[in-house]
């Protein structure tokens, strides 16, 4: 050890599970715990300490209710949660801190310290977290925590926040019941009556109506009223002001949110309202013409702060009531122009004329009977028909057979009501396609033919369509963003965790320490940490954080390195054959490459229970349009295996990549290979394809991009050198006392004389106070400064001296790409082989 005294504080034992933990964790260390029922935290139990270190750390929203009373401890991100409960809500008792849901907690409590689970998906309940109810829906799971004595100590909830998606689907749905239920109604009247219903209802409106203003005088038909007096009848707009008249004729909407202090309002206007009992309105414009205004209006009896959302939802209703009105007239003129069409006819024929060839809208005559007596020119320019075949055929036959029952059904309750309808169908074209098409009909008085008027949708249908699978793609991107961001998280912990557990093992093995029987105990625990390690780097690819160290790769070499390998990987029963072109480097890490390229491989297999053949090839292949598989337009190398299995239908395919994903039956996988491999692809900027079919074989392609460098033929076949015994001092620097501890013991064991520091400003210390170590290994996250920020310190102020920094997971930021790293977890081999790579760089070797 160094002669040198140790100049680094004691860190109180009591609060170090609380590091890292955020601003919640300070808040907990700063608080005095004794009149709780937790008591000082000094006298916390070990599972208390271990779960709240865990919740502190996760980047989702998770809250603990310890002990029968349910108190409270959470972390940062279910503090914004909480709004302005917090930071009253940590340490509370969760039935006095959310009195609104009390009955919900206490069934939450009973459940979980009885050692139950619940799952609650989109929960809808109304909390204070601003000082006003606020209506919430959220995805709740809950878990009991066991105790030292392995009975349920506390409740444990981890909680996503639904409120933004269902109230768009709520707000969508009611638009569309909303459309839908205007569709049928045939009168302005009727329309905008609905519609102030409907809106009042939604909004908890104490008033709305519909209304036109002409010359200062607005007119309301009807209004939908609640807790207030009906306003039917003729109105004076005189007393509110040329401002408020200049907005609604130049179209603009008009919010309001207190009649008593808007300073558009004269005394007048606000008297007015007053007596009408509006506090807050919102008017939005319809139509707007030469002296005539038409608009929307929803009021409140009461002030009120009208949100963006609910002013967006009055002017969309507004539009819909809008074109449903417009429709409404047109169909009431077609009504009328069909009453005086065969007085008119013979007067109007050359216009009739004129309208029937050059209507883009498809026009016909037809009877009850089936058969159409007309068609305008516009049927053969959309379907392909001629005139002849199409007045030859009974109508019903051009009709989808799914659409023809509810087509005639309409036209026949048109016939018994004499009224126009609407409807859509779709109609076949003569190439063999459909066409989906909008009808207006309306009966002829001589009770034997009506009038069709038909529109193409197949454009705004293909929108609609295009709009779906754009939402559908947004749902899965935030979906497996959300799922790798905590991935990453519980990997980057994980890592940590793992370190001296490993280092521990090897230490064990190395020295030979036990008996045979000891020996075989502690190798196959170092194998279990191994496979945990293995499933986090997995869990890292996925999460598109794993530490790659990408230089140009000759793939076709590295597929010769590795097919013996995958030759008795596979087994006697399986065929490989390799089939290589000429190939440029491609951008790629090496070691994460061979392990890609092998799952592949054993997935391959395992497609394969009866043997069969394994082809792996290569090419390169350019992008240079919008590719539907995902890819950047660029240049490729196209790294595929290809087996002759069993295949896979559309929706394993669809789901192949999800992490935790597996067609194996539980205990025969992970299900993380093929996220691993997409997640490697996707963070060297390549990706991952599949093509197969059932009962067709399957073939994976994993695409790299092309490398803009050479490959460096020596550093391939570098080896290491022998690791560094006995070089002098190394100064090691983590803030985890037990991944130091395992460190130290490596580097003792290779004869290096340790001095320990819990922090890169202890670390400086200890060199200003004559400190000169030989080498320097440090952890890079860490509380003040990180590692990259130390090493970077230490070339100005101690050059030549070799740093080498140890991390969790691929947390490139900040660090630069000279820096040599070594992952955790790593075993005294890893350690001796970076030391010596680094030493030997130092040297100049």
């Amino acid at each position: 050890m160094s002669a040198l005294p140790a100049m680094h504080r004691t860190p109180d034992a009591a609060h170090d599970f609380l590091t890292g933990g955020g601003a919640c964790a300070r808040l907990i260390g700063e608080r005095d715990w004794s009149a709780t029922p937790l008591g000082p935290i000094a006298t916390w139990p070990q599972s208390l300490r271990t779960a709240t270190a865990i919740l502190l750390r996760s980047p989702v929203p998770i809250v603990m209710l310890w002990g029968e009373a349910g108190v409270m401890l959470y972390n940062d991100a279910y503090s914004a949660f909480a709004g302005g409960r917090h930071p009253e809500l940590l340490g509370s008792e969760v039935r006095l801190g959310w009195p609104e849901v009390a009955d919900f907690n206490d069934n939450v409590m009973k459940v979980g310290l009885a050692g139950g689970t619940l799952h609650y998906h989109d929960q809808e309940l109304t909390l204070y977290r601003h000082g006003r109810p606020e209506q919430v829906w959220m995805d709740l799971d809950y878990s009991p925590v066991l105790d030292e004595s392995g009975t349920p100590g506390g409740v444990i909830c981890i909680l996503a926040e639904t409120t933004e998606r269902v109230a768009s689907e709520r707000r969508t749905a009611f638009l569309l019941a909303l459309a839908d239920a205007l569709r049928p109604l045939d009168t302005p009247d009727a329309i905008t009556r609905l519609a102030a219903e409907r809106l009042g209802e939604r909004l908890d409106a104490s008033r709305v109506f519909y209304a036109e203003i002409v010359d200062g005088r607005m007119t309301v038909a009807c209004d939908h009223a609640r807790g207030v007096a009906s306003i039917v009848g003729d109105h004076s707009l005189e007393a509110f002001g040329p401002d408020l008249l200049g907005a609604y004729r130049i179209g603009t909407p008009v919010v309001v949110r207190d009649v008593g202090s808007d300073h558009r309002l004269g005394a007048e206007a606000r008297t007015g309202l007053t007596e009408r009992q509006v506090g807050a309105f919102i008017d939005v414009i319809l139509f707007e013409g030469t002296g005539r205004v038409g608009l929307l209006a929803v009021q409140s009896a009461t002030p009120r702060v009208w949100t963006a959302a609910e002013e967006s939802l009055v002017q969309e209703v507004g539009e819909r009531v809008k074109t449903a009105v417009e429709r409404a007239r047109a169909e009431e003129g077609l009504r009328r122009l069909n009453e005086t069409l065969e007085e008119q006819i013979a007067l109007r024929s050359a216009e009739r004329d004129r309208l029937w060839t050059l209507s883009q809208d498809m026009l016909a005559r037809a009877d009850y009977a089936g058969m159409m007596s007309a068609v305008s020119p516009a049927w053969s320019r959309l379907l392909g028909w001629t005139e002849a075949e199409l007045l030859a055929r009974g109508y019903a036959s051009f009709m989808h057979p799914d659409d023809q029952a509810h087509t005639l059904a309409a036209i026949g309750r048109m016939a018994e009501t004499r009224r126009p309808t609407r409807f859509e169908n779709r109609i076949a074209t003569r190439d063999g396609g459909w066409k989906d098409i909008e009808w207006t009909v309306a009966p002829e008085a001589d009770g034997v033919n009506f009038v069709a008027v038909g529109r193409d949708l197949s454009d705004s249908k293909a929108r609609e369509a295009d709009l779906e699978v754009a939402r559908e793609a947004l749902r899965q991107s935030q979906k497996m963003e959300a799922m790798g961001s905590l991935t990453g998280g519980v990997a980057h912990d994980f890592n940590n965790l793992l370190t001296p557990i490993v280092g521990s093992l090897d230490m064990l093995v190395r020295k030979g320490i036990g008996s045979d029987r000891e020996q075989r105990l502690i190798g196959g625990a170092l194998q279990s940490a191994e496979r945990a390690k293995t499933l986090v780097q997995r869990l890292l690819a996925f999460a598109r954080r794993q530490p790659l160290q990408p230089t140009a790769v000759d793939v076709a070499r590295v597929v010769d390195s590795m097919t013996g390998l995958i030759g008795s990987t596979l087994g006697p029963m399986i065929e490989v054959r390799v089939d290589i072109a000429d190939l440029p480097p491609a951008k790629a890490d090496l070691n994460q490459l061979e392990m890609a390229l092998l799952n592949l491989a054993v997935n391959a297999r395992d497609a394969m229970p009866d043997g069969g053949a394994l082809t792996i090839s290569a090419r390169r292949e350019s992008v240079r349009e919008r590719d539907v598989r995902g890819l950047a337009r660029g240049h490729y190398v196209r790294l595929s295996v290809r087996d002759t299995g069993v295949g896979m239908d559309a929706e394993t395919q669809r789901r192949a990549i999800e992490p935790f994903f597996s067609t194996k039956g539980v205990g025969k996988g992970t299900g993380l290979g093929l996220s691993m491999v997409h997640g490697l692809a996707a963070q060297l900027g390549g990706g991952l394809t599949i093509e197969s079919a059932p009962g067709q074989g399957t073939t994976m392609s994993l695409w790299l991009p092309i490398s803009a460098i050479a490959v460096n033929r020596e550093d391939a076949s570098a080896e290491f050198l022998p690791a560094a015994q006995g070089l002098g001092t190394a100064l090691l620097i983590d803030d985890e006392e037990l991944v130091r501890l395992s460190t130290a013991d490596m580097l003792a064991d290779m004869s290096y004389v340790v001095v320990e520091a819990a922090s890169a400003e202890e670390a400086l210390q200890l060199l200003d106070a004559g400190l000169t170590p030989d080498i320097v290994v440090t952890d890079h996250l860490m509380s003040g400064m990180s590692g990259a920020q130390l090493a970077r310190a230490l070339r100005h102020s101690h050059p030549g001296l070799p740093v080498l920094i140890v991390s969790g997971y691929a947390e490139e930021d900040g660090i630069d790409a000279a820096i040599p790293r070594l992952t955790k977890p790593f075993r005294n081999a890893e350690l001796a082989a970076s030391l010596s790579a680094l030493t030997a760089s130092a040297l100049g070797g």
